[in-house]
This record gives C-alpha cells, structure tokens and sequence, in this order.
C-alpha cells in the first residue's frame, strides 16, 4: 500500500514551486523531491545546451531512479517540465502560474539573461507548462493556481494541504 499520494508540483522557473513543495512537505511529511536536484547530485545529464546556459536532462536516468520512489508514494516532486513523467506517477498535479512582469523581475534577479530570460517568459505567457501537464495527464488532476504573491503562495497551501486530507480520507489511510 502507499505511503501517501504522490504530487507534481510544475511550472515555469521562478514561479515558487521549490519554495511550496519544501513548505508542502515539512507541513505534511510527505517527502520533497526537487528533480533538478535529483539530476544534478548524480549527473543525470546528456550534454549541455550553451544557447540556454543550462544542462540536458537525462530524462530515462532521472524515471529509472524515481521509478521505486514513486511506487512506494508520499512525494512530492517539483520540476519545471511534466511530459516526461509517466501518468501512473501522479495522484494530482499542480501547475503555478505567474504574472509575466513578476517572472521576469524574479528571473533577472536569479541573473537569467538573454535567450534564457526571454524564452521563460515567453514560456509563462504562452501557458505552455499549463498545456503541456493538460496534455499529459487526465484533466481532472490538473490544477492551474496563481503565484504571484505571498497570500498566493499560502493559499496554495493550505489547498494543497486540503486536497491532502481528502485524499488519505478516500484512501483510508
């Protein structure tokens, strides 16, 4: 039986979804797992992209070590991309969705520049993320929610944290 239900957390760099996920997890138990962590302390990498100053994604290595995690339940996963991920991984998905004058102010001040910079907030603008986690995982799990503020970021929360109790209540857990 699993320990919990596992969640995505996704969206846009800058939106906040390390920030929820690590609060999401101390309120809960459940365990936070940043994928871009994952991937960074075990080089799960395949090259380097030096338009957008970034590495490669070595997506089978980062499902192969996920694969037991999530079958064992109770994480929480954040990363800024969702089509990679099985279905089956996830119990709910929450996508966070900034102002674009918000990101790109919060995006400058991590020092992203150029083709980078640019291409996140195009990204946001155009809901790709949004679209791309409708895409790939039944809609009824996909929940769209602002992060723009700190009132934002608590209400998100405390929905999640809601979500949650209903959830080991239907589970019996």
């Amino acid at each position: 039986m699993k320990k919990g239900p596992n969640i995505l957390i996704t969206g846009t760099p800058g939106v906040g979804k390390s920030t929820l996920a690590q609060q999401l997890g101390e309120r809960t138990g459940l365990e936070w797992i940043s994928v871009g962590d994952l991937a960074k302390d075990n080089n799960f990498f395949d090259g380097y992209d030096d338009e957008r100053d970034c590495p490669i994604l070595d997506e089978d290595k980062v499902l192969d070590e996920l694969e037991d995690m999530i079958e064992e339940g109770g994480k929480i996963l954040d990363y800024h991309g969702s089509d990679f991920f099985p279905e089956r991984f996830f119990d709910i998905v929450f996508v966070l969705r900034t102002d674009n004058t918000i990101l790109y102010d919060r995006l400058a001040a991590r020092g992203y520049t150029g083709k980078k910079l640019e291409d996140n907030v195009e990204c946001e603008i155009m809901a790709v993320l949004r679209d791309e986690a409708k895409e790939s995982y039944k809609e009824e799990i996909v929940h769209e929610l602002p992060s723009n503020t700190v009132d934002d970021m608590e209400n998100n929360l405390e929905r999640m944290i809601v979500w949650l109790e209903a959830w080991k209540r239907d589970n019996g857990t």
